[in-house]
């Protein structure tokens, strides 16, 4: 090489298609919008301009990046994984085939394949999975709504902002608890259970609900103050649960990926794709077969 001059990594180009991706996602969804005391947004592998020009302009859209998403990516000739859930939390001191996480990671390098995540900004968007998950909750019902936590350091085009979403029926109309389990169902991919934690001597038949809370994924920390009925989330503890009834409220859990997953699939993927075929009018969004909840529910008398 002593003959081609100065070389280095400063001459690497980044993939101008990954650029487009990012700046799609961040017109959707800004980062200032992710609470970032302890959340790990953006651009966490990226690529290059010659590992992208050898795919397709193909972004894969994933709630959880596990390995067997990502080989499905490089198998579908994807450029650029965006995953809701960050899959690189803390520093690294080494990255070997010995952790699932750091394989999966070398596996995308080796692919030359890109990773975004956005996380807790799709979660505060006004027009985010909060307001999505309430959505489903209110059904036809006018009700008046506001955010559980404000979000700070939302710039002026995304305000309001904050994490979680609270919910109070207009004209103190009171709703079916079992119209809003059902219809959680039904939008949240055709769940056949959910977890229910009510006051002692309730009945969710016939209980009727003035207001409500919801917080995709572990939601509870972020709804524990709420003054409302019924509280909506992916998952929550044992102990948090009984707090929730002891204060006379009931608590609905359907599993913490299952309140994230078709957000994506319904709302991100062609908010995304619309946004990209301005500028790459041949991009393709897609989503992976692998990505689902890590739990299945088993009748033990079916064993």
């Amino acid at each position: 090489m002593a003959d081609v001059g100065a070389w280095g990594a400063w001459q690497v180009e980044p993939s101008a298609f990954t650029k487009t991706v990012v700046e799609s996602m961040q017109k959707l969804y800004p980062e200032q919008l992710a609470d970032r005391t302890w959340d790990n947004v953006g651009l966490l592998v990226g690529n290059s301009e010659t590992d992208a020009g050898k795919k397709e302009p193909r972004v894969l859209v994933t709630n959880d990046l596990t390995f067997q998403v990502a080989v499905d990516a490089i198998g579908q000739s994807v450029s650029v994984i965006v995953s809701y859930h960050p899959f690189i939390f803390s520093g690294l001191k080494s990255i070997t085939n010995n952790d699932p996480q750091q394989a999966t990671l070398l596996h995308l390098a080796k692919a030359g394949i890109a990773v975004y995540s956005p996380h807790t900004a799709v979660d505060a968007a006004p027009e985010g999975l909060n307001t999505w998950l309430a959505d489903i909750v209110a059904g036809p019902h006018p009700n008046e709504r506001s955010v559980a936590i404000p979000c700070s350091t939302a710039p002026p085009s995304h305000s309001p902002a904050g994490y979680g979403a609270i919910g109070r029926f207009e004209n103190g109309v009171a709703v079916s608890l079992r119209e809003i389990i059902l219809r959680l169902a039904k939008k949240l991919g055709g769940l056949r259970y959910v977890m229910v934690a009510s006051p002692v001597g309730s009945d969710i038949k016939t209980t009727n609900v003035k207001s409500f809370g919801v917080c995709a994924g572990s939601g509870y920390d972020v709804l524990k103050n709420a003054d409302v009925d019924v509280l909506v989330m992916g998952e929550t503890s044992h102990h948090s649960a009984l707090r929730a009834i002891q204060q006379g409220r009931t608590l609905i859990q359907v599993f913490h990926s299952n309140s994230e997953r078709a957000y994506l699939k319904d709302i991100l993927k062609p908010k995304l794709e619309e946004q990209l075929k301005q500028s790459v009018p041949d991009a393709e969004v897609v989503l992976s077969e692998y990505d689902k909840d890590p739990f299945t529910i088993y009748d033990v008398s079916e064993l």
